[in-house]
């Protein structure tokens, strides 16, 4: 093969069958319609109809006919058969004897079904082909077979797969040398000298600034935030972020370029040519100029939530605990004395004033009455008076907190704001000329009292004894609190922020949106007049309302409907599992071999060279270390077993050293590496007939895996349900249905998921982009229904709340009993008069210049929809009616999803067997080194899973052999998660294991005692 990213296998595979197809690809691709029939008729001869039928459907799932129309698998000679009525399907071999007939047979099927050669849609495929390089930098691969799916789409006839695949290497590395190039061309020489300097190591440092400005701070402190001001001040000095790019360059490209800079050594880059070199420095330092106010942010944001607020919240409300007893006794004597009060004002006859207080002091003595009244007065604030009054003088007394980078927060980063937040952020620039020692006498001249409301009046206006009718200490909490108020809803925002600067800025616009529209639309296949596209949608609704009205309450129809028009669904009952299922999966396990991780590793590194040279990539080229794949497996034990170097060091073996290990983990491991290392992992079990039995790998699960984080960290966040008193952060992570992970993202705290799960599916480490995506029931909305739809994706969430769902209408049609459940109604006007809106956003997101994350906070206020959010809500609510509709009346779709959902919490336990050291708790600073930390506990998962499909598709294999009943429905339920036969605990040995000639391990005697259990 002279295309160096196909293999020999893969190259083979393409346009033949590369063995028999599973029952359900021949029911997809082999059977006969109607259509299919009558076609097949007009032939004559039982071997002429066959052998039409043969060519037709071998078209539809290879993707172009055979040079052998008879080289296809006995099975599908027998499927096409059944439907035909013959029973000798060996009367095919005649079918060849007249030459001439196999191609008559495909220039009939060519017109029948209007099939093109790939040379009448060659100028399409490379603008298809070239906009999807230019716009997401996927791999040769990846573009190649998602090519192959648009030919097939397209009717296209696939070419040779030498031509296709010196095509997409040709149009990928067009775009890729047209990217470096734009980048480069915008710097001028002086700005290309600075870029150049970051790679030396100036003289008196042991690293280079590159190297220096990627590390972050640690622990929130009021020291670290003022080191990490000066920082920014020195990165943002030079001025590149502020600097004009290309507008074509999608910014998911600058994404990529800045991931892999922030990775590869100083040295590495210094090898690359001067166009690839520049493009990627120039990447990196706008990613770090966003990055270093990203961190100063976030400590702020830290420090005021938790260590300011928090704080003073929790000790104001254990003074109000300690208080309580004292309160509720002297409340109890006000009210024994207002009880009096009320009941001698109702003895109808004029009482005087003594005779009142004569008829109280019997019940409360007068004295107790006072000591009651001041105490009362004491720890309840009046009325007019907020409850906060405590918590902020509280606040106030903590000024040295915050006095020192307060001084320079607004001169380093530059701040922006809209007119909610305006007041707020010119009151934030003043606060370093009153926090100026030489300014000694503050009055409300020098503040904006319109800022100072509640209880911060009482706390702010006061006389002093200098002469001062302003407490200044007040005042500058008073606007630090609104100030990051405002901040943390993106009314102020900082523009060379990543993660806090304005998203309305972020979207493509002008010129960028101009390029990149035409390329992002085609690919996403949507129109700019959504006419049409809406008027289809909302047939389809319309239909399916009728569709589910007609079988909502019939026999073997799970659903029904109240009086209320609410849907009700029978629960989901666990289906039986025959005694083939648990034989089956008794035998298999007990076929699988033991094996310790280590060796696991090794074995698959073996297996998969393309995992290997992963962890080479990015360090420059092949490693001159010997034993380096040995060195590779340490590090990944460790880390992935959370149980640090010490265990996996061996001295006196060169591989094992600490030293050698320090340099592997420095310059070769990475969530950036790991993300290469993915890649091949996925393809590798996606060829395995285990893999394509539990599903098509187009269905995507994406749930989140909580983890501890007891060392001080910006990047966590509290929650007491998953943490307990300590803080943590939560891996993001998504599976495919054949159980191997896609991607993951490391969020802090425990945001809700559908804010971040748009961007876990568009930063996949490989295989092909979901058409499904699966996520359980609190992670969906209307607006996330309508973006993924319009990202191109289905959106299928587990629902548990059936009864209280809400179905929406197009049309003003009678749906019977779904008419009350039916009852909003859908604006598709609303959706028109914003599609521009929407269309900029989808492609915004597409592109990678603005995350999803940021558009959905964008898009909503306060928990509510903005007006384009509503337009996008509407949009949703098409498809997630539809969906509820088929989730209420179809079963088998209600079992795919809870089926995606259960293999990935199979995932997450086979997750917390591996990740058990320190009792599965991260001890990572920085954000980096937790992403690298759960990076590679997602690959050592993806290896387990490669290894487990393999060897019980190799079981499996092996019991055929032997005349064992296989059934497919009993295949489909294993688990490649299956984790007794795996240890992870004890010494650890990194000896490359002999697997004999074959290169495999012996399979177990499922029949043979196992030895263990025996002891045991």
């Amino acid at each position: 093969m002279p295309v160096e990213f196909l293999s020999d296998g893969e190259a083979a595979a393409y346009d033949r069958f590369s063995g028999a197809p599973s029952q359900a690809e021949l029911e997809r691709f082999f059977y006969l319609d109607d259509a299919d029939r009558a076609l097949i008729a007009e032939r004559r001869g039982t071997h002429a109809r066959l052998g039409f039928a043969l060519q037709l459907t071998t078209a539809r799932y290879v993707g172009r006919f055979l040079t052998d129309p008879l080289d296809v698998p006995d099975e599908v000679l027998v499927y096409l058969g059944e439907q035909l009525g013959i029973e000798d399907v060996s009367q095919t071999n005649q079918y060849t004897e007249r030459r001439s007939t196999p191609f008559e047979h495909q220039e009939a099927i060519r017109k029948a079904y209007a099939l093109k050669e790939f040379s009448q849609a060659e100028a399409d495929f490379i603008v298809w082909a070239s906009a999807r390089a230019w716009n997401t930098g996927d791999g040769k691969k990846t573009i190649f077979y998602d090519g192959v799916m648009w030919l097939r789409t397209n009717k296209v006839l696939l070419p040779g797969v030498t031509t296709l695949a010196r095509l997409v290497a040709r149009v990928r590395d067009e775009a890729t040398d047209r990217l470096y190039g734009a980048l480069r061309g915008v710097l001028s020489p002086r700005q290309r000298v600075i870029l150049e300097m970051l790679l030396e190591v100036p003289e008196g440092r042991r690293s280079s600034n590159l190297e220096r400005w990627r590390k972050g701070p640690a622990a929130p402190s009021r020291r670290n935030l003022e080191k990490a001001l000066e920082l920014a001040a020195e990165t943002l000095g030079v001025g590149l972020g502020v600097m004009p790019l290309p507008p074509e360059v999608p910014h998911r490209r600058m994404v990529d370029l800045a991931r892999y800079g922030m990775q590869a050594t100083a040295t590495t880059l210094r090898r690359h040519g001067p166009s690839r070199q520049l493009a990627t420095l120039l990447a990196t330092v706008i990613y770090l100029e966003g990055k270093a106010v990203d961190d100063c942010l976030e400590m702020l944001d830290l420090l005021v939530t938790t260590e300011l607020v928090g704080k003073a919240e929790t000790a104001t409300d254990k003074e109000r605990v300690r208080q309580h007893p004292k309160l509720a006794k002297h409340s109890a004597t006000l009210a024994a004395a207002v009880e009096t009060l009320l009941e001698v004002t109702e003895y109808g006859e004029e009482l005087r004033l003594d005779q009142v207080w004569e008829a109280i002091d019997a019940i409360v003595p007068r004295r107790e009455l006072r000591e009651a009244v001041a105490a009362v007065t004491e720890m309840v604030p009046s009325p007019d008076v907020d409850a906060d009054g405590e918590m902020r003088a509280l606040l106030a007394s903590r000024i040295a907190t915050v006095s020192g980078f307060l001084k320079t927060l607004t001169t380093v980063i530059e701040f922006g704001a809209n007119a909610e937040g305006a007041r707020a952020l010119a009151a934030m620039k003043q606060l370093p000329r009153l926090l100026d020692g030489r300014k000694k006498k503050v009055t409300e001249a020098d503040i904006d009292p319109e800022l100072v409301t509640g209880s911060w009046k009482r706390l702010v206006f006061k006389s002093l004894p200098n002469g001062s009718t302003v407490d200044k200490n007040a005042y500058t909490m008073c606007v630090l609190t609104q100030f990051h108020r405002h901040l943390k809803r993106r009314d102020v925002y900082a523009e060379a922020s990543a993660r806090w600067r304005d998203p309305r800025g972020q979207l493509l616009d002008g010129a960028k949106w101009e390029a990149a529209k035409g390329p992002a639309l085609v690919d996403l296949q949507l129109p700019e007049d959504p006419g049409r596209l809406l008027a289809e949608h909302a047939l389809v609704l319309h239909l399916a309302l009728n569709d589910v009205a007609g079988r909502a309450g019939q026999d073997g129809v799970d659903v029904s409907v109240d009086g209320e028009g609410r849907l009700h669904v029978a629960k989901l009952a666990a289906l039986p599992e025959p005694p083939s299922l648990i034989d089956l999966r008794k035998r298999v396990l007990a076929m699988l071999p033991r094996v310790d991780l280590p060796e696991l590793l090794l074995e698959v590194m073996g297996r998969v060279p393309e995992f290997e040279a992963a962890f080479t990539s990015v360090a420059g080229g092949v490693s001159k270390l010997a034993d380096f794949h040995v060195s590779v497996a340490a590090c990944l034990t460790a880390q992935s077993l959370n149980i640090g170097y010490a265990p996996v060091v061996k001295a006196g073996t060169p591989a094992l050293e600490r030293g050698r290990l320090s340099h592997v983990v420095q310059n070769c491991l990475s969530a950036e590496t790991y993300t290469l290392g993915n890649g091949p992992l996925i393809d590798e079990q996606g060829k395995i007939g285990f893999a394509q039995a539990l599903g098509g790998g187009l269905v995507a699960a994406i749930d989140g895996m909580r983890f501890v984080v007891p060392v001080p960290s910006i990047y966590t966040r509290p929650n007491k349900k998953f943490f307990g008193r300590s803080r943590g952060v939560t891996w993001l992570n998504m599976i495919n249905d054949r159980g191997v992970g896609l991607g993951a993202k490391v969020v802090t705290g425990t945001v809700r998921d559908s804010l971040h799960m748009i961007d876990v599916a568009f930063r996949r480490d490989g295989g092909p982009r979901p058409e499904v995506l699966v996520t359980d029931t609190g992670s969906y909305s209307d607006v996330v229904f309508g973006l993924v739809h319009l990202l191109g994706m289905q959106y299928r969430p587990a629902l548990a709340d059936i009864p209280d769902q809400k179905g929406w209408r197009i049309q003003d049609a009678d749906y019977g009993s779904l008419s009350r459940f039916a009852r909003g109604k859908i604006d598709l006007e609303k959706i028109k008069r914003h599609w521009s809106d929407i269309l900029r956003i989808v492609v915004s997101i597409y592109t990678g210049e603005i995350r999803a994350y940021d558009v959905m906070r964008m898009i909503q206020r306060d928990g509510n929809p903005t007006p384009l959010g509503e337009a996008i809500a509407h949009y949703g609510r098409i498809f997630k009616t539809l969906h509820i509709l088929t989730y209420a009346v179809e079963e088998p779709y209600r079992r795919d999803i809870k089926g995606v959902r259960n293999l990935q919490e199979s995932r997450h336990a086979l997750a917390g067997k591996i990740f058990h050291g320190r009792k599965g708790e991260i001890y990572q600073r920085y954000y980096k080194g937790m992403e690298d930390q759960l990076g590679a506990l997602g690959l050592v998962l993806n290896c387990v899973t490669l290894w487990n499909t393999f060897y019980m598709d190799r079981a499996l294999d092996q019991l055929k052999a032997e005349g064992y009943p296989l059934a497919g429905e009993d295949v489909a339920r294993l688990s490649p998660f299956v984790r007794q036969h795996i240890n992870v605990i004890g010494t650890y040995s990194f000896a490359q294991p002999d697997l004999g000639p074959a290169g495999v391990r012996q399979l177990r005697n499922p029949d043979e005692p196992d030895w263990e259990e025996d002891i045991l």
